[in-house]
C-alpha cells in the first residue's frame, strides 16, 4: 500500500510511503494499522510503524496497457491525496487569521506583496501594521524588525567605555547625585584572586606574611587569606575553630591593652537590608562564629557560664589584625588601613551584661608570637628591617597621584606684584620616594640556594630584587609555580630543561603516557627518574613554612 506517515510525528500528516501492512486494529473507537515502512530510494525498512491515517490507503498496481480509447476515458485530474500543511496552526485556512505564517501583528493574509519578511526572526509584518508605518519597500538588502534591530546607542564605539545593562542603571548608584555612596568604593568590590598557599582552615601564621604587614582596605586582606571574609570580624567554623579576628572597634565593650585585649562576640543586632552595623538589640548566644572562637580556648566547651584555659597557650592559635577604624577606641589600633599584628591565644570566655543592657560573650585574648609587636620600638625596627610599607591594590596609586599632581598646579592667581622669588616659593619640592630596606638571606638559607644548582639563574633573578622581602616571596612563588597546577611547586622535581614542577603533576601526566615536559614539551623518556629536588624543596619549606598543608 501507499500511506501517510510522519517519521517525526506519527499523530500528524507527514509524506507519502510504500507500506506492507503486517497488523490491524479495528474497533469500535480506533481504526489503525501496523506496518512496515519503506523510506527513502533504498527503501530502508521501519518495523512496527502505526498508521493513524487509514481513510486514503491507495493500492499499489502494476502498469496496465490502456489503449488510446481507454486513455481518452480517464478522468482529467486524479485524485488529490492530503498533504502535511506549512502551518500547523492554522491548518493553511486562506480565511482563518494566523500570526505565525501571517502578518505578526494583525494576522491577516491579505496582500503578500506587501508584507516584509524580518531577516533575524523570520516574520512577517505588514507595512501598515509597522510604527511608524511603512509607504513602500526598504531599499536595504537587509531588514530587522524592531525586536530584533540593535539600538545604535548601546553599541560601544572605538574609545568608548563600557556602558551598563539596562539593570545596573536602574540601581541608586548609578543616579550621578546619589544620597547614598551604594556601589562606589573598595567596599562594594569583589576579590580579583584567592590565597591558595594554605587552605582556609589554617591555623597560626601564613607563610608569607610576616607580623607588621598593612593593607589598604579590607578587600586585599581577604585576597592575601590573612583574613578571608571580606566584611565580617571573625574568620572560623563553629564545629573546627576560629582562625581569625580583626579589631574594628565595632562594639562598645572592647577594651584592647595591646598585648592582651577584650573581644565582644558577634551578633545580637538586627543587621536587615542594607546594613553593616547596627545597635545591639537582643542577647548574644554561643553559637556560630563566638562558638568558633570558643573553641580555640585550652578548655572543656561550656555554652552557660563559659570556661577559662588553665594552660592558656595550649590552645589554638588566632590570627589578629587592627583596623584604622580602631583608632578612636585604642591606640594600638594603625592610623592607615588594616594591620596583622601576630598570633593570639584565647585565655578565658564568659557572657556577661553589656554597656547596651543585653548579654554578650566577651573573650580575653592574650599575645603570643616571638616577633615583638608593631606597636613598639623593637618592632618598628623589625619592620624597617623587612622593607614592609603599605600595600595598594593594583593600579590604586596611578589615579590618586594624578589627582594629588593636578590639585598641585592649580595655583591660583595672586593680585599685585609678584614678590621676588615667589614661583621659587609657590612650587614646593618634589618629595622622594622611601626607598625599601635591602634584604638579605639569613646564612644557612644563603647556602641552601647557593648549593641549588640547577636553579642558578631563577634565584639570581629574585636576589636581585631590592623591594624588601615580599618582594622576594613575591618573586619566588611567580618562578617557582607549577605549570600543571598553578601552585607552588610541592616535591619539586627540576627537569633537564631546567623547569620545576610538582612531582604528583608529573607522575600523573606520565599515568597518562604523556612523557614530554608540560612547560616546553620536550621529550622526556619513558623512563625518566622523576627524582624530587631536595635542595629545592628544603628552601622553599623555609621560606613559605606549612604551605605543603594545603596540598
Amino acid at each position: 500500500l501507499m500511506a501517510n506517515y510522519n517519521v517525526e510525528d506519527p499523530d500528524e500528516l507527514g509524506f507519502w510511503y510504500d507500506c506492507e501492512v503486517t497488523a490491524k486494529r479495528a474497533t469500535r473507537t480506533t481504526r489503525e494499522l501496523s506496518a512496515t515502512v519503506y523510506v527513502g530510494a533504498s527503501r530502508t525498512p521501519l518495523n512496527n510503524c502505526r498508521l493513524k491515517f487509514c481513510d486514503e490507503l491507495f493500492a499499489i498496481e502494476g502498469h496496465p496497457t490502456v489503449t488510446s480509447e481507454e486513455c481518452d476515458k480517464l478522468p482529467e485530474s486524479p485524485v488529490k491525496r492530503r498533504l502535511q500543511p506549512d502551518c500547523t496552526h492554522c491548518g493553511d485556512r486562506p480565511e482563518r487569521k494566523c500570526r505565525h505564517c501571517a502578518c505578526c501583528r494583525c494576522g491577516g493574509k491579505e496582500d503578500p506583496s506587501r508584507q516584509l519578511l524580518c531577516d533575524e526572526c523570520d516574520r512577517a509584518f505588514h507595512l501598515g501594521c509597522l510604527d511608524p508605518p511603512l509607504e513602500e519597500l526598504p531599499q536595504e538588502d537587509t531588514w530587522f524588525c524592531p525586536e530584533c534591530k540593535t539600538d545604535t546607542s548601546e553599541v560601544v564605539q572605538p574609545g568608548e567605555g563600557l556602558k551598563d545593562s539596562k539593570r545596573k542603571a536602574k540601581l541608586p548608584s548609578a543616579a550621578p547625585k546619589a544620597a547614598r555612596d551604594w556601589g562606589r568604593g573598595m567596599a562594594c568590590a569583589g576579590r580579583t584572586k584567592e590565597c591558595t598557599l594554605v587552605p582556609p582552615n589554617h591555623y597560626g601564621p601564613l607563610p608569607n606574611i610576616p607580623v607588621g604587614s598593612c593593607w589598604k582596605f579590607r578587600l586585599q586582606v581577604s585576597e592575601s587569606g590573612c583574613h578571608r571574609p571580606p566584611v565580617g570580624g571573625i574568620h572560623g567554623r563553629e564545629s573546627d575553630g576560629a582562625y581569625s579576628i580583626v579589631l574594628s572597634g565595632g562594639y562598645e565593650d572592647d577594651a584592647d591593652d595591646g598585648d592582651e585585649f577584650l573581644y565582644t562576640g558577634s551578633g545580637g543586632r538586627d543587621l536587615s537590608g542594607n546594613k553593616r552595623t547596627a545597635e545591639q538589640s537582643c542577647n548574644q548566644e554561643l553559637t556560630k562564629y563566638n562558638k568558633s572562637l570558643a573553641r580555640n580556648c585550652a578548655a572543656e566547651l561550656n555554652a552557660k557560664d563559659g570556661a577559662e584555659a588553665k594552660d592558656w597557650r595550649a590552645g589554638k592559635p588566632v590570627r589578629v589584625l587592627r583596623s584604622y577604624k580602631g583608632r578612636k577606641h585604642s591606640k594600638y589600633c594603625p592610623e592607615e588601613g588594616c594591620r596583622y599584628d601576630g598570633i593570639y591565644k584565647v585565655v578565658k570566655y564568659w557572657p556577661e551584661k553589656g554597656k547596651s543592657g543585653f548579654i554578650v560573650w566577651r573573650f580575653l585574648l592574650r599575645r603570643d608570637d616571638p616577633t615583638p609587636p608593631p606597636w613598639t620600638s623593637a618592632g618598628k625596627k623589625h619592620i624597617e628591617e623587612l622593607g614592609l610599607t603599605m600595600q595598594y591594590p593594583e593600579g590604586y596609586q596611578e589615579p590618586q597621584n594624578g589627582e594629588e599632581h593636578n590639585s598641585e598646579n592649580e595655583v591660583p592667581a595672586k593680585k599685585g606684584k609678584r614678590s621676588r622669588g615667589g614661583a621659587s616659593q609657590a612650587s614646593s619640592p618634589t618629595p622622594k620616594k622611601q626607598r625599601a630596606a635591602s634584604f638579605s638571606l639569613e646564612a644557612p638559607l644563603a647556602k641552601q640556594v647557593r648549593a641549588d644548582a640547577c636553579n642558578e639563574r631563577l634565584w639570581q633573578e629574585c636576589l636581585t630584587l631590592d623591594k624588601g622581602r615580599q618582594a622576594f616571596l613575591d618573586r619566588v612563588q611567580e618562578l617557582f609555580t607549577c605549570v600543571c597546577c598553578q601552585e607552588l611547586a610541592y616535591l619539586p622535581v627540576t627537569t633537564p630543561c631546567s623547569h620545576n614542577l610538582c612531582q604528583g603533576c608529573l607522575k600523573r601526566s606520565f599515568k597518562a603516557e604523556v612523557f614530554c615536559c608540560p612547560t616546553c614539551r620536550k621529550d622526556l623518556g619513558k623512563d625518566y627518574e622523576l627524582k624530587v629536588n631536595t635542595t629545592l624543596s628544603g628552601v622553599l619549606q623555609a621560606l613559605f613554612p606549612g604551605y605543603e598543608n594545603g596540598r
